[in-house]
């Protein structure tokens, strides 16, 4: 499914916020951990409940490229 999540790479920095972006949510891989797909790349995500969005790590938690 696609959503609206945090993306770690589009974070700013000058301000030390996050931003949002569109990311594929592939499936659920454990406990509040996803499979997640971010430009073209696999990641791992998470699910925040607080604030009702994913974070999504393009950039510690890389899977390899899909393509």
């Amino acid at each position: 499914m696609k959503v609206e999540a945090y993306i770690h790479s589009l974070k700013d920095h000058a301000h030390d916020c996050h931003v949002l972006g569109e990311a594929e949510i592939i499936r659920r891989i454990g406990d509040n951990l996803y499979l997640a797909e971010y430009q073209g790349v696999m990641c791992i995500a998470i699910y925040n409940p607080f604030v009702g969005r994913y974070y999504v790590d393009d950039v510690y938690g890389l899977l390899g490229s899909i393509f």
